[in-house]
């Protein structure tokens, strides 16, 4: 069921320099780690690809905790706000764009879900005067399948168990482009709802 928008709300003054945000920090940090090591290694050898797996999967970790940490302790900034979306984006598509680069993924797939994924960002930026737009239970899950079938298609997982790899990315796809549309429905509706109560 599609969540209604979240009107802006003013919140307590938080410092910038808190947990949540030295994480946020972080995985931004990782994201270059990330692509140095694939790159060093062409996803070549079990041990490289591992290292490179596990990073992935420490930065992407770093996304559920930020984000925990700040709602738990009320510790929303603005920069949070702002980085936190840009890390999560240049992570997954870092990743996807490597994937495809060593022919892991193909490069449509790659396209559709960084078309959604900014473009998704962008409509957040567009609206953000009138509220923000949570993220639903649908979006969760988009970000949970793209990081599974990510972490599969990195990690030297044996034949046949590969195979679920696609299936994997698949149902990722098709997650990411429906709740992307449900977004773009949530964003109308908040723009549409602000100006009518001028």
């Amino acid at each position: 069921m599609t969540e209604e928008p979240v009107p802006v709300t003013t919140t307590r003054v938080v410092s910038p320099y808190n947990p949540a945000n030295v994480l946020t920090a972080v995985r931004i940090v990782l994201v270059p780690v990330f692509l140095a090591l694939v790159i060093a290694t062409s996803l070549q050898g079990t041990g490289p690809r591992i290292v490179s797996c596990l990073v992935f999967c420490v930065a992407s970790g770093t996304d559920f905790l930020d984000g925990w940490i700040a709602r738990r302790w009320s510790m929303v900034t603005s920069f949070g706000k702002v980085a936190d979306p840009i890390a999560d984006k240049a992570l997954t598509g870092t990743a996807l764009v490597l994937l495809a680069a060593y022919d892991r993924v193909w490069w449509w797939v790659v396209i559709v879900i960084l078309v959604r994924e900014w473009g998704v960002t962008a409509l957040r930026f567009w609206v953000i005067r009138y509220g923000i737009i949570p993220a639903s239970r649908g979006g969760k899950l988009k970000t949970v399948l793209q990081i599974a079938a990510i972490a599969w298609y990195l990690w030297p997982v044996p034949h046949p168990a590969d195979l679920v790899g696609p299936w994997l990315m698949g149902a990722a796809l098709l997650v990411t482009v429906v709740t992307g549309g449900d977004y773009v429905v949530q964003a109308l509706r908040l723009r549409r709802e602000a100006r009518g109560a001028r």
